[in-house]
């Protein structure tokens, strides 16, 4: 017990100087704020976030692993957020959804969330300055790109400034015995994620489709009398008082979703060193035309990791094509092979360059 005593009084040292060290870090972060207040600069900075992790990891010697670290360094830089200037991120779904639970990892406690039931209002409220930034959904390793994200694109003015990923855990919830399910209530992203589970476990169960998993956990705690059920989040059934029936129904135990944070054009990101830029163009109805379009990109030796085309709601059967590519659009080669590509095509937008995310947000 003395050896006890004695290790704790020495943490208890520690403490104290981790206090006086974190009211010393606040108090810079209050300077930047003020200095950021007379140029008008953005206080969220994806580039110094992704500097200030890189840095850590490469300082960690253990034995905290670095995820750890970088969870508390999070609430630290939330903390000097608010300290700074009091944020307001936007997000898709209410409390207790994935991208809910995405923002608030990536941009920690210390912010306020304003929720929002649709994705295409996260980008008018950023749009209008209601909001600093938005937090969307908008690609799943299972079940392919959110395309009400894609759309919101067309048409707005807002940017990717960072991107990030989390593993995405589906949980049945319901105020009944599962044998006695009647009906489930979730997104259509959620059931194809599920698909195989549903039809192994609940065949012939019928399948509602709603905006988001919260309103379906809403929607299934209302009608539990009723044998209602749905799929969410463990955070979703504790926010409306919900037994989890059954866990981990994704069919793909490495389900992740890629999550985008958006905003204005001023606060577009500047180069990390590990970037990711994403492409929106329309290219004219002839033989080769896309093939003409990556042309560019093939000669500078540029790395295209996502293309996928979407109906540009301008005229029937004519299509914009996103891509996305590894390098910032600074970098000379990209800048170049963006301007090239900009003299064969009717559409040419940069929606944004951004830190690429290298790991999930959580475990």
């Amino acid at each position: 017990m003395t050896d006890l005593s004695s290790i704790r009084s020495r943490i208890d040292a520690i403490d104290e100087r981790l206090v006086e060290l974190l009211n010393a870090r606040a108090e810079l972060a209050r300077e930047v704020g003020r200095a950021k207040a007379a140029t008008g600069s953005a206080i969220f900075v994806p580039h110094r976030e992704h500097e200030v992790f890189k840095r850590l990891a490469a300082l960690n010697k253990g034995p905290l692993p670095d995820a750890a670290l970088r969870g508390i360094w999070r609430e630290v830089m939330s903390a000097s957020f608010a300290l700074e200037r009091p944020l307001t991120i936007c997000h898709f779904g209410q409390a207790g959804a994935f991208t809910h639970l995405a923002a608030r990892l990536k941009f920690g406690e210390s912010v306020a969330y304003a929720p929002s039931d649709s994705i295409v209002s996260v980008f008018t409220e950023v749009e209008k300055g209601r909001a600093d930034y938005g937090v969307v959904p908008i690609e799943n390793s299972t079940d392919g790109s959110i395309t009400d994200t894609i759309d919101a694109f067309l048409g707005s003015t807002v940017r990717i400034v960072s991107e990030l990923h989390l593993r995405v855990r589906h949980h049945l919830m319901s105020g009944v015995a599962k044998q006695q399910i009647r009906r489930i209530y979730s997104r259509s992203t959620v059931f194809g994620q599920c698909r195989g589970w549903l039809a192994t476990h609940l065949p012939g169960v019928e399948l509602v489709e709603v905006v988001s998993t919260t309103k379906a956990a809403e929607r299934a705690s209302a009608e539990a009398a009723d044998g209602a059920a749905a799929i969410g989040s463990d955070e979703a059934a504790k926010s409306f008082g919900l037994p989890v029936v059954a866990s981990d129904l994704q069919d793909n135990p490495n389900n992740m979703t890629r999550f985008v944070v958006v905003a204005r054009p001023q606060h577009a990101a500047q180069p990390s060193g590990d970037d990711k830029t994403t492409i929106m163009l329309a290219v004219s109805d002839r033989p080769g035309a896309l093939y003409d379009c990556l042309t560019p990109f093939h000669k500078a030796g540029i790395n295209l990791c996502k293309i996928e085309s979407r109906p540009s709601r301008r005229r029937a059967w004519e299509y914009l094509f996103f891509i996305d590519l590894l390098g910032h659009q600074r970098d000379q080669k990209i800048a170049d092979a963006i301007a090239e590509l900009s003299k064969g095509t009717a559409v040419c937008e940069v929606l944004g360059s951004y830190p690429r995310a290298d790991q999930p947000l959580n475990t």
